[in-house]
């Protein structure tokens, strides 16, 4: 009889998937608003997500845009702004900033300002980030597909595309002819394959100091 009851007790179980549980959305009698689904604490912030940064999320000092970086710009700010632009907007504002992308040449409704008119020029950096965060006019918002550091970088190669088409020779380094050389390639590459940059040689500045 003994080995009976224990063979019989030894084939009861209960795994996690046949546990007590309620589904999603379901009504509870536990809860006194008869919810499930428990809403998250008060105050309870995403991991990652604090946001502490006011400027730095939205752009703005107060009400009014701000004029300055939330980080110092260096080349591969710029390379991954450059990046970002030709993606997301490229095919209206062009890669050059000019208004001239594919989209507007289509026959899209409303062509872009250029960024290099005189109130875009003027135009702080705050204002830029706030318009990818937020749109403008018949333009909508890039909040779910670019990061808030991807919209900073874009600032910035914004700001550089401005000056590239605004330069002057005094901007031009010293050292740097106007124009600049062609490039030269140890390997010119072929239809497969991308050409290879013969490295760089210093100039001698003890013969151009003679």
């Amino acid at each position: 009889m003994l080995l009976v009851l224990i063979a019989l007790t030894s084939a009861c179980r209960l795994d996690m998937h046949v546990q007590p549980r309620q589904n999603p959305l379901s009504r509870s009698d536990f809860f006194s608003d008869r919810r499930s689904a428990r809403p998250p604490v008060d105050g309870t912030v995403a991991r990652g997500d604090l946001r502490a940064d006011t400027y730095f999320y939205t752009g703005k000092i107060g009400n009014n845009p701000g004029d300055v970086m939330p980080f110092p710009v260096t080349k591969g700010v710029l390379e991954r702004g450059r990046e970002r632009y030709n993606i997301f907007c490229a095919p209206c504002h062009s890669r050059l900033g000019d208004g001239n992308g594919f989209i507007p040449s289509r026959g899209f409704a409303r062509k872009p300002p250029s960024f290099h008119i005189a109130r875009l020029q003027q135009a702080p950096v705050g204002y830029f980030y706030d318009v990818i965060s937020n749109g403008f006019g018949i333009m909508p918002d890039y909040a779910s597909q670019i990061s808030p550091q991807d919209r900073w970088d874009i600032v910035a190669y914004i700001r550089a595309l401005q000056l590239s088409q605004n330069a002057t020779v005094s901007d031009v380094p010293s050292r740097q002819k106007v124009p600049s050389a062609p490039p030269k390639f140890s390997e010119p590459g072929s239809g497969a394959t991308l050409p290879v940059f013969a490295p760089e040689t210093k100039p001698d500045t003890a013969k151009e100091e003679k």
